[in-house]
């Protein structure tokens, strides 16, 4: 379980988070809409311990990891995988290399071993064979997948993904909702995502919860968030310039 409780984060004169709550339950996936700059990567970034509230608490399991050192973070991010919005591969590197960098770093597994790991997740993600490949190599849809099978090689109890579907196809975004659904239900996982697409949202989500203005303003399943009557979330969903959020 993930508690976050009254978190507020400014950057100089900049209030981005204004009092979030929210709680993320275990074997969930929790999915965060909103507007582009509304702060939803700024959450992301609290939860693993990359930034520190200026005021609140962040609970994994319950222990607030905002007091936890350089050290203790270190442990806690290895529970932890994430998608980043552009994949995040390292350039120089292979598929196999990038896929299985934390295996490389962070565990004593032989290589053989790590290889068996990276081809299997690469398998699950739908990229058998690719493994000598390099990013450039790779079509835009690939480089998410890779990343996506970088996220899960550790085999973490949570993972993190930073706008899944920006940046390909509505075709490609289906394949990505398609596996975010199957690893979770595979490797049961808790998931959050930060997204501003409304289709992946509906698909991917147990629960919706909308930031705006620096707060929680709606929680509820794909169905509620579809039925709502709250005038910004219907708004929002619709993608209407008329309404309460103003067309910046």
């Amino acid at each position: 379980m993930i508690e976050i409780k009254e978190v507020h984060k400014s950057f100089a004169q900049n209030e981005v988070l204004r009092g979030v709550n929210l709680t993320i339950q275990k074997g969930e996936t929790m999915v965060i809409i909103g507007r582009s700059g509304c702060g939803k990567s700024v959450l992301l970034k609290h939860i693993i311990g990359l930034l520190k509230p200026d005021q609140g608490k962040i609970l994994v399991d319950g222990e607030d990891i905002t007091s936890y050192n350089d050290n203790e973070l270190n442990k806690l991010r290895k529970r932890f995988g994430m998608l980043f919005q552009a994949s995040a591969l390292f350039d120089s590197m292979s598929v196999d290399e990038n896929v299985g960098l934390g295996l490389r770093e962070h565990t004593d597994l032989p290589e053989t071993e790590i290889k068996k790991k990276v081809t299997k997740t690469l398998k699950l993600v739908g990229l058998s064979g690719i493994e000598e490949k390099k990013p450039a190599e790779l079509s835009g849809g690939m480089k998410k997948r890779v990343g996506l099978a970088r996220a899960i090689a550790m085999d973490p109890e949570y993972v993190l993904y930073d706008e899944p579907t920006t940046g390909v196809d509505p075709i490609m975004a289906d394949v990505i909702n398609e596996l975010i659904v199957s690893c979770r239900n595979a490797l049961s996982i808790t998931s959050i995502a930060v997204t501003h697409d409304i289709v992946s949202a509906h698909k991917i989500a147990d629960r919706i919860a909308m930031l705006y203005e620096g707060k929680i303003i709606f929680i509820g399943t794909p169905e509620e968030t579809k039925n709502t009557d709250h005038p910004v979330v219907r708004q929002f969903i619709e993608g209407s310039a008329q309404g309460p959020i103003p067309a910046l």
